[in-house]
């Protein structure tokens, strides 16, 4: 204890300085991202955009992934002109298009918006990544990024509560203001406790940097070991980010959660109403939240599990229990049996995310390492991209309950009026509950019987599954020949 206690005094300010920014930054952008999907495609009348799950996936799939490429460019401008130059005008930037996207409608003007927020964060994320690893050294780096990795997964996990509770009571409007507030605060932290950690000055021209770091990494992904496991893993980023992308738009639209709200009502109203809502049920994103808890909770334990295994090794383990939970997340309608999905997904997430940096890591040549962490980014932008399209078009096509209405409606030749602005879904949806001589309840469980939505479960799985494969095959074949060269 007293050995950590001198390492805790070790850290600089600066070091807590750009902790505390990264718990605010993650708990604006995840208080956003929770509920995105929601807010996105949910009926106009409850203060939403009403916007189709295609172009939900478009929006969110794009612009993500542009925010994992950004880096690239983002990285060289702050070297160039200051970190505490660069984390100003990246909040500024972020807090901007958080406020302007709550307060547009348009689907042009919230795509513009949240590429914005886009450029806010990835303005700010190689700054303090940077910072912690300047405010740290041989002896402090490992705690340090511990700590660091801790903070992301804190504000990750209170910025979605804080939101869900919010829009509840205040609505949807909320949501933008509050993570507008988390990054205002930034601002302050930046503006008056932030010292510029010690650096070398770059004068080097602009896109001189850049074009070098472009061809850095192009060197870097002439190591064919790197470049196979990157295309590879793109298949695990497409699939773990179904659940920011389609589960919660799932839940809302199939998912019984009274029972667990009633469940927990039994044994603790208080507690009931403080996670739960008005209508007696349990908000999608507080179901996803779940996953932040469960790796505050257990990531120690699950890392000390699998810190034996290879990485590789890890990795392929981890995606199959990834892959069985995100299956059963989108299986059942059962909202007992999505907490113990999620609590599966959580465990193969703790398992292989870790050891795919560390396994970044000990393939690169000696003194590269840091040039082939750089292209750990690329998986993820790449699978942030194909999850929008996972998430828009094919769950429209095969599980959206507003596309399976339309479906049923010209099943039976009853016609029904186009969603407009004076005729929302809600509006769709009750009126042809009404003509289909049911109500909501029975109109879903119809839908579920005839359509089975949930069959978009084998989609998610089996791309879990042809990742796997691949990594046996890249195990076997790509490193075992590296082996046996050497």
């Amino acid at each position: 204890m007293s050995n950590i206690s001198k390492t805790f005094k070790k850290f600089p300010k600066t070091f807590w300085v750009a902790n505390s920014m990264e718990l605010f930054e993650r708990w604006a952008w995840y208080g956003l991202f929770a509920v995105l999907a929601l807010y996105l495609t949910k009926s106009t009348d409850t203060g939403a955009l009403g916007f189709s799950q295609s172009q939900k996936g478009e929006m969110m799939g794009t612009v993500t992934g542009i925010l994992y490429l950004l880096p690239l460019l983002t990285g060289a401008l702050a070297d160039r002109f200051g970190y505490k130059r660069m984390l100003l005008i990246a909040f500024v930037v972020y807090g901007t298009g958080l406020l302007l996207m709550g307060s547009v409608r348009s689907y042009f003007a919230v795509y513009s918006a949240f590429l914005l927020v886009a450029l806010g964060a990835a303005l700010f994320k190689p700054i303090v990544s940077a910072t912690v690893a300047k405010t740290t050294d041989e002896t402090t780096s490992s705690i340090g990024f511990g700590i660091f990795y801790m903070i992301v997964n804190i504000g990750g996990f209170v910025g979605p509560v804080f939101s869900s509770k919010l829009r509840h009571i205040f609505g949807w409007h909320i949501v933008f203001i509050m993570a507008a507030s988390a990054i205002a605060v930034n601002i302050l932290l930046a503006l008056f406790f932030y010292k510029e950690p010690g650096r070398e000055k770059n004068t080097e021209p602009f896109w001189s940097s850049v074009g070098k770091s472009l061809v850095n990494i192009g060197k870097a992904l002439a190591d064919v070991k790197l470049t196979v496991f990157l295309i590879i893993m793109i298949g695990f980023w497409t699939m773990f980010n179904q659940l920011f992308y389609t589960l919660p738009n799932f839940i809302d639209q199939w998912v019984d959660t009274h029972i667990i709200y009633n469940w927990i009502a039994g044994f603790s109203p208080a507690l009931a109403a403080a996670v739960g809502t008005d209508h007696g049920t349990i908000a999608p994103e507080m179901m996803i939240n779940l996953d932040a808890g469960f790796i505050i909770i257990f990531q120690i334990l699950i890392s000390s599990l699998v810190m034996r295994f290879k990485p590789v090794n890890a990795i392929i383990s981890g995606i199959m229990v990834v892959s069985v939970g995100i299956g059963l997340s989108f299986a059942t309608s059962n909202g007992f049996y999505v907490i113990l999905g999620i609590f599966i997904f959580a465990i193969g997430e703790m398992a292989s995310s870790p050891k795919f940096t560390e396994y970044i890591g000990r393939i690169a040549p000696a003194n590269k390492e840091a040039l082939y962490m750089g292209t750990s980014f690329l998986p993820v932008a790449v699978g942030n991209k194909l999850a929008g399209w996972f998430s828009g078009p094919v769950y429209q096509s095969m599980s959206d309950k507003v596309t399976l209405v339309g479906r049923e409606m010209a099943k039976h030749r009853i016609d029904m009026p186009a969603i407009t602005k004076d005729f929302t879904q809600n509006d769709y949806l009750n009126r042809a509950a009404e003509l289909l001589h049911t109500d909501q309840n029975g109109l879903t469980q119809m839908l579920w019987d005839t359509y089975h939505p949930y069959k978009i479960w084998m989609i998610f799985s089996a791309i879990g599954v042809v990742t796997i494969i691949a990594l046996i095959l890249y195990n076997t074949f790509v490193l075992g020949r590296v082996a046996k060269k050497a």
